[in-house]
């Protein structure tokens, strides 16, 4: 193998690696976004408990009672 074939190698190796980088990239940050989202949603449900989880709209008005309550299991 020639110094010009090897440097073929090389530039074809490098060019692979450019492009799992840029995928890797773009991983990182699709799952970086997901992991705010899942942040504001984890924040939002805390509030919402915190509150008693209670509001106008809530299809089950009394469920901020039974999560105070121990399961019968206890």
């Amino acid at each position: 193998m020639n110094i010009e074939e090897r440097l073929i190698d090389i530039e074809i190796k490098l060019t692979g690696q450019d492009d799992l980088t840029q995928e890797l990239n773009r991983v990182v940050y699709q799952q970086q976004k997901q992991i705010d989202e899942l942040r504001l949603l984890c924040t939002a449900l805390i509030k919402r408990l915190g509150e008693g989880g209670g509001d106008a709209g809530d299809p089950h008005p009394d469920a901020g009672s039974y999560t105070q309550e121990k399961p019968p299991h206890y």
